[in-house]
């Protein structure tokens, strides 16, 4: 799994990669975890906060968006920055799962929104699969 920021003007740019589909939907979560509280995810927070999450869409890509989207979400309604999450069901164009996650008090980014801009999730050339996430901040 791999997480790289990309410089922007007025929005957060991040290319994700992983080994496989599921890998690479974590790397979005924990990529924009540590936007909302730099670093937060790379810590063993407790888990205190827990919520279950069902995407439907039509492909791959927008089911990233929807899944970024129903963090951000939940992030916000919660005061919670979620890092882990337990697949109970992922398909080409489902998700069920349960976010687990770490009340937080304060945010160092206030991200608006994930957006559709530049997203495109693809295999590279070294059988990864990648794309670039931008976030309206």
């Amino acid at each position: 799994m791999k997480i790289q920021y990309l410089p922007h003007t007025a929005d957060i740019r991040m290319n994700i990669k992983g080994s496989t589909l599921k890998e690479l939907f974590v790397a979005g979560m924990i990529g924009m975890g540590n936007i909302l509280k730099e670093g937060f995810c790379n810590k063993n927070n407790p888990i205190d906060s827990k919520t279950k999450i069902e995407i439907h869409a039509l492909d791959r890509t927008c089911m990233l968006i929807d899944f970024l989207s129903e963090i951000l979400s939940h992030s916000y309604a919660e005061k919670s920055i979620y890092c882990r999450v337990e697949f109970l069901e992922f398909t080409s164009n489902k998700i069920k799962a349960i976010l687990f996650g770490t009340h937080t008090s304060k945010l160092d980014e206030e991200i608006k929104a994930v957006t559709y801009h530049e997203a495109q999730v693809h295999r590279n050339r070294n059988d990864q699969w990648e794309t670039v996430v931008v976030f309206d901040i």
